[in-house]
């Protein structure tokens, strides 16, 4: 397994308010370590906001004190914990400074442990796996589009096109009852792990990301292909993947 990730300012941002952490190797207990974060807020609060965000998982994780007591199956339960940390940094930081009151970020983090990857996620960043078969979105989006569409008072159609499309419903930093999804998924025959922002899953399709994560070449040029790609396609927002081959 190997994975390389990349993030680009695209073309109609001045700022980059993703940040993404990218580790082969193990990170505290964890045998490896992914994360995507899209940051929201006026001025650089966005940026604040991600970049804390991820920071703050990354040494949590680090630096946990009893790391020789986690094993795999509590590897779900040390992320969460993480981001919790994590989202009560971000909101003291908005409350000790008005400048960056408002401001949000996803997350979007997983670790690959035998069969299995193990993820959290808040927001409308991305999962996706990509089999020999096809390709899945893993995460649901937390968007009120979404909620439209599971509830069935609106198209795939006229979602794509619907003004309140980038409405996410759920984000850390925001102040409130803090929720996010967790889950573990086989890997099976899966070849590949896409994590991304929306700045590059709205720019491309699922056929155009599986054709470009199925060329035969190395990761870290098929990720930057993405981000490529997706400036091509517009580049209306900043644009983060992270592209872990399994297979």
């Amino acid at each position: 397994m190997y994975a390389a990730g990349f993030t680009d300012t695209g073309n109609a941002r001045s700022i980059n308010q993703d940040a993404i952490f990218v580790a082969n190797e193990p990170v505290g207990p964890l045998p490896n370590l992914f994360i995507v974060a899209d940051g929201m807020g006026g001025h650089n609060a966005g940026e604040v906001a991600s970049s804390q965000a991820v920071e703050a998982v990354v040494d949590y994780i680090r630096k946990f004190k009893v790391a020789e007591l986690v094993q795999p199956d509590n590897y779900l339960d040390l992320l969460v914990t993480a981001a919790q940390e994590a989202n009560s940094k971000v909101c003291k930081l908005a409350e000790d400074n008005s400048a960056m009151e408002g401001m949000g970020t996803t997350l979007t983090a997983c670790t690959i442990t035998g069969e299995k990857v193990i993820i959290i996620h808040v927001g409308d960043s991305r999962v996706y796996a990509i089999s020999p078969s096809g390709i899945t979105q893993i995460t649901n989006d937390h968007t009120h589009i979404e909620e439209m569409l599971q509830a069935g008072q609106i198209t795939a159609k006229e979602a794509a096109t619907h003004p309140s499309r980038h409405v996410i419903t759920r984000a850390l930093g925001v102040p409130g009852d803090f929720k996010m999804d967790g889950l573990i998924y086989p890997l099976g025959d899966i070849a590949a792990i896409l994590l991304c922002s929306d700045g590059l899953s709205n720019m491309l399709n699922n056929g155009k990301i599986k054709e470009i994560v199925d060329i035969e070449s190395f990761v870290e040029h098929r990720a930057k292909l993405l981000i490529k790609e997706a400036n091509a396609h517009g580049g209306h927002d900043n644009i983060s993947a992270i592209l872990i081959d399994i297979k």
